[in-house]
């Protein structure tokens, strides 16, 4: 079943996206839903439908959602192509899958590891020499670089604010100087394994570390080991390309004009190729469900390498990520899954490790990349993860 909201006039969204503070979505707990009996277990539509509807409003112009349980799927789209047209959100549009990439990246290491090609255990100096200075004498392991207990400063972007990074957009800051420039830091923040501190740079590394031990692009280790096996046929990663290809809801963000009213600003077109095996994928909400159920069922990663995407790492105080996932307990449930935001876009895939209950979602942002409320994610969630 599928519930549209109609179009609007462009009008009338420009003064309600000028209505106040926007928030982005993340994989967190919702607020707790109403409760329903234990023999419902289908989805919740009308919570759904309500989750989506009025769209284009304030806070996002579009949004798909995909919702499985073991008493049926619900599908549906809300909102508009683009303001301009004021078009239905087309259902199938890809979409700006942000960080959900390193689930990807994380499935392809994991894949090399099972082929003993990578060995987790072992420092990733030893397989990148070239990149880490002497300084680095702390042994990094590349289970380290997964769930993010390595210690490794940040690399540089483009910019430090949204005006500087929409300036540069169609610049390309490639992986290997955004690595270069997290060396050129110093050694890590951290004693390697203390600490867990969510970065870009981990995944930036770790997608160096597939084309090294493989001889391969990253893209197509990655679409061979994890988006094939998937049958993610219409998920691909753009390189130095701005656009999206094929159909898709344009992506918006609300700024500031200098005469001091707000108003949206199309950020559909934006070269990513510094966020690379971190968060430059473009994917559709079909797709990322397909990763989901083949991944929880061991059809991508086997065992004993899949246990390292529901192992959080022992011993490192509120560490709650795996290798590419994150661990979260809503309503007494354990839920793993990867939230990705890229500007105009924001994403979640989630799901209990028994496929018993999953969500997939984009919601087309007009402030994905802030923190803050986030009525329209916090709302599907709440729908869907019950």
């Amino acid at each position: 079943m599928r519930a549209r909201s109609h179009a609007v006039l462009a009008a009338s969204v420009v003064l309600a996206l000028a209505a106040g503070p926007l928030a982005a979505p993340a994989f967190a707990a919702p607020p707790a839903p109403a409760s329903r009996s234990a023999d419902q277990r289908g989805p919740a539509e009308e919570a759904l439908r309500a989750a989506i509807a009025g769209l284009p409003n304030q806070y996002a112009t579009a949004a798909l959602v995909r919702v499985g349980t073991p008493g049926g799927d619900w599908h549906g789209s809300a909102g508009v192509r683009d303001l301009a047209s004021g078009r239905p959100a087309h259902p199938d549009a890809r979409f700006r899958a942000g960080s959900i990439t390193k689930v990807v990246t994380a499935a392809t290491v994991l894949r090399l590891a099972a082929q003993d090609e990578i060995d987790l255990d072992a420092p990733v100096q030893g397989y990148l020499p070239d990149l880490f200075t002497p300084d680095f004498e702390q042994p990094i392991s590349v289970r380290h670089l997964l769930n993010h207990t390595s210690g490794i400063k940040p690399g540089d972007g483009l910019g430090d604010n949204f005006a500087e990074l929409y300036a540069h957009r169609y610049e390309t800051l490639t992986p290997q100087q955004v690595a270069a420039s997290a060396m050129a830091k110093g050694p890590e923040d951290f004693v390697p394994g203390t600490r867990q501190q969510y970065l870009n740079i981990n995944y930036t590394i770790l997608g160096l570390l597939i084309e090294k031990v493989t001889g391969r692009s990253y893209a197509s280790e990655a679409r061979r080991l994890v988006l094939r096996p998937a049958g993610m046929h219409h998920t691909y990663f753009p390189g130095t390309d701005p656009r999206v290809r094929g159909s898709h809801n344009r992506g918006y963000r609300v700024v500031e004009r200098p005469d001091g009213t707000t108003g949206p600003v199309d950020v559909i077109e934006w070269n990513q190729a510094d966020r690379w095996a971190a968060g430059d994928m473009i994917s559709t909400a079909a797709d990322l469900e397909r990763l989901l159920t083949k991944l929880f069922r061991g059809k991508i990663v086997p065992q004993p390498e899949l246990e390292e995407m529901f192992t959080t790492p022992a011993g490192v105080p509120g560490a709650d990520r795996s290798a590419g996932l994150e661990r979260r307990e809503i309503g007494g449930q354990v839920f793993w899954g990867k939230s990705g935001s890229r500007y105009g876009y924001s994403a979640v895939v989630a799901g209990t490790r028994d496929l018993s209950r999953t969500l997939v979602y984009s919601v087309n942002s007009t402030d994905a990349k802030s923190a803050g409320p986030k009525p329209v994610g916090d709302a599907i969630a709440a729908a869907a993860l019950r």
